[in-house]
């Protein structure tokens, strides 16, 4: 019997979505389309296994394929990031970053990380959050004018502080990263250094951007971003510490991993290896680096004055519109992107001066360059006449028109 007859509630909302997916511009920068495999896998019987523990070594029998499974999606994540120990389990980034806080950190120490309206993230300190919660949070942040990370502040704030733990990584900064002059900082306080590359991950997979595994005691990820796979996290880091992340894993953070996902993690890993993935990042990038600067000619001012990846930080302050006035106008339009706080944001996160434009997902339907600039257009006139019904219902014609020339595969 099908979903539509069993529950027809739910069948309906997942078909709107599916239209929504395919009839609008999504330019969310963590957001990405799978492939056709990796939806066949995660909606696979592997749904139906239980698998505590790890290849091997399970607490439930009956596991002798999804070991299989688990032991590929490992070394196919050693193998795309050359390192020596990878965890698949991890149902998200910020699991992943618990299970590292977990093993190497006691509650009330000290962490350093970027500061969230600075670009960082949640699950690096926030107050908000388990980890700003159960350790002694300090920020760094970038340099007021160019809005770039600030090495002298960060190693000044590491010298005071004596982090046990420094985060690199961000979820809004648009620059390549420094990784070695992190690695340089947490070994003259005697830190260790953890890299969250969540959104990057799929264009270190490319080589397109300085990888943190060389330099990082740990890096975590998510495969549902750049790297165009499955929602989840997962970890790398050297093998010294392998032990220890398993058990904060499972049983320290998890129960049961989710086997048809880590599966769909595998597929994910598989694809990165591939020619194609190459020169699909790179065009994730060109992408990008067009859109900045159309946007930029047009008058809107970039954060950072462009981008070296797969996202761009845009200042509204001088449109007379707020980020979240401008995500509500846009989604109208058909163009989703999200609101967005930006470096020394005085409106706060609920309302923010700055929206997020990201390529990943655009890129995968196949728009290149000459699409970014109509984008652009797109996006300038509606934030120039955010209250003409006639000019949100016209681009949202343009923009489906332009849906349907790069169907969803």
């Amino acid at each position: 019997m099908s979903l539509e007859k069993i529950d027809p509630e739910i069948s309906i909302a997942i078909e709107r979505e599916a239209e929504r997916q395919r009839g609008t511009l999504v330019m969310i920068a963590s957001e990405n389309y799978v492939s056709r495999e990796i939806i066949d896998v995660q909606a696979s019987v592997l749904t139906n296994k239980y698998a505590e523990g790890y290849p091997g070594a399970r607490y439930y029998g009956g596991c002798e394929y999804v070991d299989v499974i688990e032991n590929l999606a490992i070394d196919r994540a050693k193998q795309v990031f050359n390192a020596e120990y990878a965890n698949v389990q991890p149902h998200s980034g910020t699991q992943a970053n618990m299970a590292i806080y977990f093993g190497f950190l006691n509650p009330g120490d000290t962490i350093l990380s970027m500061d969230m309206t600075h670009g960082g993230h949640l699950s690096h300190g926030s107050s908000s959050n388990f980890s700003g919660k159960l350790y002694k949070a300090f920020f760094y942040g970038v340099d007021n004018e160019t809005y770039l990370l600030d090495f002298n502040q960060i190693e000044s704030q590491a010298k005071s502080h004596r982090p046990k733990l420094i985060v690199a990584g961000a979820s809004s900064y648009p620059r390549t990263i420094d990784y070695k002059k992190f690695k340089d900082i947490a070994e003259d306080v005697g830190a260790y250094l953890l890299v969250d590359m969540a959104h990057i991950a799929g264009l270190v997979a490319a080589d397109l951007h300085p990888s943190p595994v060389p330099y990082a005691d740990f890096v975590t990820g998510t495969t549902h971003k750049t790297l165009r796979g499955p929602r989840g996290g997962f970890i790398l880091a050297k093998k010294k510490y392998s032990k220890i992340i398993d058990s904060q894993v499972f049983p320290g953070t998890q129960g049961g991993p989710l086997m048809h996902v880590i599966a769909a993690k595998a597929v994910a890993f598989r694809e990165a290896m591939s020619q194609e993935f190459k020169e699909y990042q790179k065009q994730v990038i060109g992408n990008a680096k067009t859109l900045a600067e159309e946007l930029s000619k047009h008058g809107l001012k970039i954060v950072t004055d462009g981008t070296d990846n797969h996202l761009i930080l845009v200042d509204l302050s001088n449109t007379g519109l707020t980020g979240i006035e401008a995500e509500e106008i846009l989604g109208k339009a058909g163009i989703v992107l999200n609101k967005n706080v930006i470096p020394f944001d005085g409106k706060g996160p609920k309302v923010t001066s700055g929206i997020r434009l990201g390529t990943p997902a655009l890129t995968t339907r196949g728009m290149k360059e000459r699409e970014m600039k109509r984008i652009a257009e797109w996006i300038i006139s509606v934030l120039e006449s955010p209250h003409n019904s006639e000019v949100l219902g016209d681009i949202k014609s343009m923009v489906h028109s332009l849906c349907r020339q790069f169907p969803l595969v």
